[in-house]
């Protein structure tokens, strides 16, 4: 009998889209199975991709161009999303992330050019906000959005701190009252990490090397940090707080909420109700690690498949981590010889993976 598939991975970050991922895993699929009927439903997590996301699962959805100050201190070019219920979707990767970076600036990148598309949205009478805000390339705790959104903060001579994480260092006080009010529909903060602000696993230890910060730097972001919170005097051990450098700290203390985002791209596309009629789910990501469990596509793609009672294969750049969870794991970096070779050409592989997946499935 034909088998129903549903693929439905993240985007493979740096390499190809999660439409395109999506694709290719189904062309390799249906390479070695052509008689069973695949659903492709590209999915997100609050990180890069989302917008694209929300863009193909809801009908009427509108975007809006911006420019705005990208986190290297050049204008880029951006957008927002315009959802036909009056909510904007906003994603931090288009306006403030890794790839506007020609070079990585953990101490000066910064968030501004996402506070600045927030109020774009705000002002063209958004009811409500999705601020996904994975993908981005610096560690100010959200305070680049806060200032162009009217937040100020100063030194201790009353002047305004520099953007980016150094600025914090000579951060004194904060004023939030220039904060303009949250839409009726409220803030939610998309996002695919549950981490503190500070410690450990907080957003300078474990996401500053990411963007390009020593171990000497890493003890500075979170020095800096320290600042921001003995200032701000909100809490910094909320969960996901630490996301996005502490981009959730500070829209956090504006009076957001968190919300985890790969559920909510899941519910825009009816990604549970997909999974009802499926006989097996395919979904994946760049790299599966020990971070993938908390709130990635895979871990919630795959809680989604349990719950209804259909097995989960796995493909992803490369994985880090056990795949227990998963009747079956494929990894671009071991099909292509390297993870050079997969990042070169991940629909390629992707292709080749799929193949490999659907071989595993018909073998159990």
């Amino acid at each position: 009998m034909p088998t129903t598939v549903l693929i439905a991975p993240d985007s493979f970050k740096g390499s190809a889209s999660a439409a395109t991922i999506a694709g290719a895993l189904a062309a390799g699929w249906t390479s070695e199975r052509p008689a069973d009927h695949v659903l492709l439903a590209p999915m997100a997590d609050g990180g890069e991709g989302t917008l694209d996301a929300f863009e193909v699962a809801v009908p009427g959805a509108v975007r809006h161009p911006v420019t705005v100050l990208g986190p290297a201190g050049r204008e880029v070019d951006a957008s927002w999303l315009q959802l036909p219920d009056g909510t904007a979707v906003v994603e931090l990767a288009e306006t403030s992330g890794l790839a506007h970076m020609p070079e990585l600036a953990p101490l000066d990148a910064h968030t501004f050019g996402f506070g600045q598309a927030i109020g774009a949205a705000l002002d063209a009478g958004a009811t409500g906000l999705l601020l996904a805000i994975g993908g981005s390339s610096s560690t100010d705790g959200g305070v680049g959005a806060l200032a162009a959104l009217g937040a100020r903060f100063t030194d201790a001579s009353g002047r305004p701190i520099r953007l980016g994480n150094r600025g914090l260092g000579a951060l004194a006080r904060a004023d939030l009252s220039g904060l303009p009010p949250l839409p009726a529909g409220g803030v939610r903060i998309l996002s695919d990490v549950t981490n503190p602000l500070l410690g450990p696993s907080g957003a300078a230890a474990v996401f500053g090397p990411q963007k390009g910060a020593n171990a000497d730097q890493v003890v500075g972001l979170e020095s800096n940090l320290v600042r921001l919170v003995r200032v701000l005097g909100r809490r910094p051990e909320v969960v996901g707080a630490g996301a996005a450098g502490g981009t959730g700290y500070g829209l956090l203390a504006w009076g957001a909420q968190l919300a985890p985002g790969a559920a909510a791209v899941g519910a825009a596309l009816g990604l549970p109700a997909l999974m009802e009629g499926a006989d097996v789910v395919v979904t994946g990501e760049g790299r599966f690690d020990s971070q993938s469990a908390a709130g990635k596509v895979p871990a919630y793609v795959g809680e989604l498949a349990r719950a209804a009672g259909v097995p989960a294969l796995l493909a992803a750049g490369a994985i880090d981590a056990p795949t227990d969870d998963f009747v079956g794991a494929v990894s671009l970096s071991g099909l292509a010889g390297g993870s050079a070779a997969a990042i070169a050409d991940a629909p390629r592989w992707a292709r080749a993976a799929g193949a490999r997946l659907a071989a595993l499935y018909a073998a159990r």
